[in-house]
């Protein structure tokens, strides 16, 4: 598949309701407003073409950049190319992707995650955070817990949106996998109030820190 075909496949693809979707608006007119179930129809015809996927990225188009991360290979890309895709991308849809299809799975995240979790940069940062969580739930070995709690108490409430979600997903992490950090991670998030509010759909998990550590620990029985 060239980039012009793939390109022609997503304007096609394209459909108002999506473009105007609170989730999507904020690309304005640098997207086709194409589902995400079809853009990852598209991306399997064109295969995992990492040279069609660099094209892709390179267009700013964010139905082209979703595109783009599942054609990909991370371990193709060297740290710096992945920061600086991470840098360049100012959409948190594109972030939800990139993340964890391309950032989780290169073979230098680590180091990537210790640079950004002092970067002021709000995407770096929203990504640092989310390695982070990452590894408070699957490799905490090394972590310490109570100092990335004691950031989160001093940061968390005065953070960006984008940085604030991922730094929640920690706090979240933390009070969920940590028994012996939980009473002090649910009472952060209850003396914050970060998402206490936050609209959740019937049958899903709220992001609300203490429902959210509160229901996965029953889950977990």
């Amino acid at each position: 598949m060239t980039l012009e075909e793939a390109m022609a496949q997503l304007e096609a693809a394209g459909q108002d309701s999506v473009r105007r979707s609170a989730y999507r608006m904020a690309a304005g007119t640098a997207q086709f407003g194409v589902r995400m179930g079809d853009i990852r129809k598209i991306a399997k015809a064109a295969r995992r073409d990492h040279g069609l996927g660099l094209h892709l990225w390179q267009t700013g188009n964010a139905d082209a950049r979703l595109m783009a991360v599942l054609l990909l290979k991370p371990a193709a890309l060297s740290a710096d190319e992945v920061e600086e895709m991470v840098r360049g991308n100012a959409l948190v849809s594109v972030s939800d992707w990139l993340t964890p299809y391309i950032v989780r799975l290169h073979p230098d995240k680590e180091a990537l995650r210790l640079r950004w979790m002092v970067s002021d940069h709000p995407m770096l940062a929203r990504a640092g955070w989310s390695l982070t969580a990452e590894r408070v739930e699957k490799t905490p070995e090394g972590l310490d817990l109570p100092a990335l709690l004691d950031r989160l108490e001093a940061e968390m409430p005065a953070a960006l949106p984008e940085v604030q979600w991922t730094m929640n997903t920690t706090l979240a992490a933390i009070g969920i996998h940590h028994p012996a950090q939980r009473a002090r991670a649910i009472a952060m998030g209850e003396a914050m109030g970060i998402y206490r509010d936050y609209p959740t759909p019937k049958g899903c998990t709220s992001p609300f820190a203490p429902l959210w550590i509160a229901e996965m620990v029953r889950r977990a029985g």
